[in-house]
Order: structure tokens, then C-alpha cells, then sequence
């Protein structure tokens, strides 16, 4: 169990909504036959947190998540709130976040205010968007639904997308999770600035997949959201990956 330290960054103050997405590895095939099974059997009491507004719960995919085998060891959970207070309050106290946490071999929440959003995740806009500073780290979160008749396209494109971006020495962390397996994916970067992150989503294999899904319909629906780094609390991989940005 990782003691509780957030690491402070640029820009954490004031009452606007903060976005968290937490991390979760488990070891044992017990514990990850649990978070499995809390897929469906957590959403009673996510929905009664204190505090909480949007949330999800994912799996991930195996590769770095940017495959449709997945990876039954990683789990994550996004969730809004009304500030920051009640984001570390809540993480902290309420049971299910606890029991998720003392399951775990590690874990990593990332706090976040969204820049800009567009697009919408299950009919809603979850994020409120304020003016922040884009020379600085940003994190990004892309989700879509896949059409049916898409799926087998979109999946041919994935592992020329995961390997270039794994190659490409910017980028601090990328995560591909999903709520329903195939169909409803998110992918989860964090970008030492807007330029590194611009530059490799508007290059290469990325730009053309991109302009598939313009010219082709891929999705149902679809969702992009730039986010500040706030702060971190725990580890991924033995470390804050924040650490890499050299501002923590």
C-alpha cells in the first residue's frame, strides 16, 4: 500500500471542478478475479460517494492497453468533482476507493482541470473547462463508440497507432482502457506540452486513422478533453510517472 502524497503542481487552487483518474494493478488471480467482478458489483456505491459527479469504471487492454486483448491486472476509474477538496477528501475516506486500493499491489490517481472538451461521453459534456495555462504538461483523454460495422478497421489501426507512440520519446505516460470491451475505448496520455502532443497527433499513422473515422463515420459517438495537471498520489511502475516532467 503506497502512503498518501500528492505531488503539487502548477496551478492548484480555486473552487472549479477537478477530474481524477485512478489506477489500479492487482496480483493475485483472487484480486483480479475481484476487480473484474467490480465492474459490474461497484457502481452501487461509486454512485453514492460524497461528492462525486461523472464516473466510469475500466478495464484496459494488454500492450499498454492499446490492444483488444486485454489485460485482466489493470483497472481504472474516472470521476469528476466539485473541487479539490472534495476530490482528496472523497479518494481518501469513502469505503469502495479503500477497498480498491488494499486489493491492490499499486496504485496512481492523476488530478486534473479540464482546458477544453468537445464531444459527448453517454449523452453528457462530464467536463467543465476552465482557462488554464497550454505551455505547461497537459493530460488528454480521447473516447469514442464504435459503430459495429467499424470495429474490424479500427482494430487493424490500433497497432500502428500504439507503436508509434510508443516510440516517440514525449510522450511521459499513454493507457488504453475501455468500458465495454471493443466497442467503447479511451485512451489516457500525458504530454510534456501542447506542441509535443500536437505534434504527434497531427503526423503519421495517427493523422490518417484520424481521418478515416471524418470521412467514414467510425464512431457513434465521441469525446476529446485537454486537461492541467494538478497534482499525483501513489505510484505506477515504482514511481510517480509526474517525475519525468521535471516540475514535480
Amino acid at each position: 500500500m503506497c502512503q498518501h502524497i500528492l505531488t503539487h503542481l502548477p496551478g492548484a487552487q480555486g473552487m472549479t471542478q477537478i477530474v481524477t483518474i485512478s489506477f489500479f494493478r492487482f496480483g493475485s488471480v483472487h484480486s483480479r478475479l475481484w476487480a473484474f467482478a467490480m465492474m459490474g458489483l461497484a457502481r452501487g456505491q461509486m454512485s453514492r460517494v460524497p461528492g462525486i459527479g461523472f464516473w466510469k469504471l475500466f478495464g484496459s487492454g494488454s500492450n499498454e492497453g492499446f490492444t483488444p486483448k486485454p489485460n485482466v491486472s489493470v483497472y481504472a476509474v474516472l470521476a469528476t468533482w466539485p473541487d479539490r477538496q472534495t476530490a482528496e477528501r472523497s479518494l481518501q475516506q469513502s469505503a469502495i476507493f479503500a477497498r480498491y486500493r488494499l486489493r491492490a499491489t499499486e496504485n496512481w490517481t492523476v488530478f486534473m482541470r479540464a482546458e477544453t472538451a468537445r464531444g459527448r461521453w453517454s449523452g453528457q459534456t462530464p467536463f467543465s473547462t476552465t482557462t488554464q495555462n497550454q505551455n505547461g504538461p497537459l493530460a488528454v483523454i480521447t473516447r469514442a463508440t464504435l459503430r459495429p460495422r467499424n470495429l474490424a478497421r479500427f482494430w487493424r489501426r490500433v497497432p500502428n497507432i500504439s507503436q508509434v507512440i510508443g516510440q516517440d520519446p514525449n510522450v511521459v505516460f499513454k493507457i488504453g482502457i475501455g468500458e465495454v470491451p471493443w466497442f467503447q475505448q479511451v485512451t489516457f496520455s500525458i504530454w510534456p506540452s501542447l506542441e509535443h502532443m500536437n505534434n504527434f497527433a497531427r503526423k503519421g499513422h495517427h493523422a490518417r486513422a484520424i481521418q478515416a473515422v471524418r470521412m467514414e463515420g467510425w464512431f457513434k459517438e465521441e469525446l476529446y478533453a485537454r486537461f492541467t495537471l494538478i497534482a499525483d498520489t501513489g505510484t505506477w511502475e515504482g514511481d510517480s510517472p509526474l517525475k519525468k516532467l521535471d516540475i514535480s
